[in-house]
């Protein structure tokens, strides 16, 4: 099994990339999706970050309201500490269960948004960067997401910088790309990876980008 780490700062494409990889035959585990369902309704999850932050941060049918609560904790980094602080261990725990369901032989990638901010690159045999420049991420933020400027410069404020990304990044994606391009270098990188999970290619020869 190979262990993949994906990642990157939000409206940089990350989820289009991950797409493109199942496509080509990779086992993804989303911990944006898995931190939905560790706070759904009934879970522990949810009842400790209503406990934490107010019956404000639920909607009417008593799901949680995710951009009530990214206003909140977006906003001030204390109190995104204490989100993260209950979510992450639960991501974590759910990640690692769909790890061992997985093929000896698969290509696992995880697509972790906070990956550089919680230090987690030790955990994958390599780490991929999708990378934009922060105008196309604003750009595709409020254009395509619907955010307000300020909105969204906090969430990538809040996030690590492109710097920090990069430098712990194995290989580079680069998103500022036509749609075609970025499939075309998706697959060389998924080529590299299926080599590399067979243990006849090695990334760490590899040019990022």
């Amino acid at each position: 099994m190979l262990k993949v780490g994906l990642t990157g700062g939000i409206g940089a494409g990350k989820s289009e990339v991950s797409r493109l990889l199942v496509g080509c035959g990779a086992v993804l585990i989303d911990a944006d999706r898995i931190a939905r369902e560790v706070v759904e309704p009934g879970t522990p999850g949810l009842a400790a970050v209503v406990e934490a932050f107010g019956e404000d941060v639920l909607a009417d049918d008593g799901t949680l309201d995710r951009p009530r609560l990214g206003s909140v904790v977006f906003a001030d980094p204390a109190k995104l500490a204490v989100l993260n602080s209950i979510v992450h261990p639960l991501v974590g725990a759910r990640s690692r269960e769909l790890e061992r369901a997985a093929a000896e032989d698969a290509v696992v990638v995880h697509d972790v948004p906070l990956l550089a901010e919680n230090t987690l690159a030790p955990l994958y045999d390599l780490v991929i960067v999708v990378d934009a420049a922060p105008e196309t991420q604003l750009d595709r933020l409020v254009r395509l997401r619907g955010m307000t400027e300020a909105d969204a410069r906090a969430r990538m404020a809040a996030q690590a910088t492109r710097e920090q990304r990069r430098a712990i990044a194995d290989v580079v994606i680069d998103n500022d790309v036509p749609l075609e391009e970025l499939e075309r270098r998706v697959k060389e990188v998924w080529a590299d990876l299926v080599r590399r999970a067979q243990g006849s290619g090695d990334l760490s020869q590899q040019p990022q980008e």
